[in-house]
């Protein structure tokens, strides 16, 4: 067996390692890309999808803990349903979290590009979004231990800036703002900006992903998750709210730098303080963009290692203990669909990846309670079947909506799960899984 076979992953990650892949996986969704969700919906209807979608990851997270706790593997939502439902459950929770994974990077890469280019008009933005690739691939061969402390810090300086802005912009807050054309759209706008408001926690699943690499998994991801989730709720519901009260939402809802946009509204566009922030703000895209390139790695791992993909991506590099060949691979398809699509198609497609595999997630949970009573259980979802329940329907509601407003986008990704399911049939291959 050569080395590269032989090597695992590390297990050195701490709570606070935890909670900052967690709320580093997420962060920049604060910074970027759920305003388009004013775009389809106003103010006041894009608040209520997102406090529909703020009780669908609180339920699916307390939920989520108890499955990750009980098998904490780096495959996270992969393993789960193959658990619970064999090579079929496997393939599909395997392929929505691997797209969902795979197309987040390059969305955050391209945000990264123009808020460069916002600062320093002479950067191209896809030049810094493929400088950002290359860059965290090689910051993550150097390790798991060093990618959470560099994820440790820049979410700190994430958070800590985040609560500047708001502390800046709050003072310049009107209700009357606020509320002006308030649901242009009705209720339909309030399905339509569902995936936009999901775009606020997506991801955060991800701490899923390095369950492997945990020094006490059944402790340490419960804190992780939690208090990553209330971290970013606070946070999400406080920087929509604020934004929305200084100026017209209209202004807002069609670029990917919202935040220093609105200080330049506030504070002028020449500020120093809007100058200083926007490079402050790189800070939560880097956080994000790096913590989804854990993911990625660590999905494609987990599925190469399990038959799902080719073995070679599931191997370990003997030195670094990481799995080298899976975060090139990611990177190589992100790049590529830097080239493809915009910001708003991204976060649609990424959304469809990341409420299939919820919904899978849940009835796994659902049938491990039933087909696997004794297994261990460090962590219970409270009230349960309410929590997982509750999580099951918002995310069944969620899917119909982002199909019926995104027909075309839809029939891609199942048409390649499809696609996918009859190859592994018709060669024969879901049976050695």
């Amino acid at each position: 067996m050569s080395a590269e076979q032989s090597a695992a992953l590390k297990k050195v990650l701490k709570p606070i390692h935890l909670w900052a892949i967690a709320v580093g996986l997420v962060i920049s969704g604060e910074y970027f890309g759920w305003n388009y969700g004013w775009g389809v919906s106003g103010t006041i209807g894009f608040l209520i999808a997102t406090l529909v979608v703020t009780l669908m990851y609180v339920t699916f997270i307390f939920s989520f803990t108890e499955l990750t706790t009980s098998i904490p593997q780096a495959g996270g939502p992969f393993s789960y349903a193959h658990r619970a439902f064999g090579w079929w459950g496997g393939l599909i929770a395997g392929y929505a979290t691997l797209i969902e994974f795979l197309v987040t990077p390059p969305a955050i890469a391209f945000a990264l590009g123009s808020y460069s280019h916002f600062l320093y008009p002479s950067l191209e933005v896809l030049h810094v979004a493929f400088a950002c690739y290359a860059i965290f691939i090689v910051i993550n061969l150097l390790g798991i231990k060093e990618s959470a402390m560099f994820s440790l810090v820049v979410t700190l300086l994430a958070v800590v800036e985040l609560l500047i802005y708001i502390g800046i912009v709050a003072p310049h807050f009107s209700y009357q703002t606020f509320v002006t054309d308030p649901m242009p759209f009705g209720w339909p706008g309030v399905f339509a900006a569902l995936p936009f408001a999901i775009w606020f926690y997506l991801a955060i699943e991800g701490v899923a992903m390095v369950a492997e690499e945990v020094e006490d998994p059944k402790r340490t991801i419960s804190l992780g998750y939690i208090y990553g989730i209330l971290t970013l709720v606070v946070l999400a519901l406080a920087v929509m709210i604020f934004t929305g009260g200084v100026t017209d939402w209209k202004v807002l809802s069609t670029i990917d730098y919202p935040l220093p946009a609105a200080l330049g509204i506030v504070l002028g566009r020449d500020s120093g303080l809007t100058h200083l922030f926007a490079s402050l703000g790189l800070f939560g895209l880097i956080a994000s963009f790096h913590g989804t390139v854990i993911g990625y790695s660590r999905q494609i791992y987990g599925l190469a290692r399990n038959g799902y993909l080719p073995s070679f991506l599931g191997q370990v590099n003997a030195k670094f203990q990481t799995p080298h060949w899976s975060l090139l691979a990611g990177g190589i398809v992100g790049c590529a669909a830097l080239m493809l699509g915009t910001t708003d198609q991204v976060i649609i497609l990424a959304a469809l990846g990341a409420v299939v595999m919820y919904m899978i997630s849940m009835v796994a949970l659902f049938v491990l309670r039933k087909k696997e009573p004794e297994l261990e259980r460090p962590f219970s979802v409270p009230l349960f079947p309410y929590f997982p329940a509750i999580a099951l329907i918002l995310s069944s509601i969620c899917l119909i909506a982002i199909v019926y407003y995104n027909f075309l986008m839809s029939v891609w990704f199942f048409g390649g799960l499809i696609v996918i399911t009859v190859f592994f049939v018709s060669t024969g291959r879901h049976k050695t899984l």
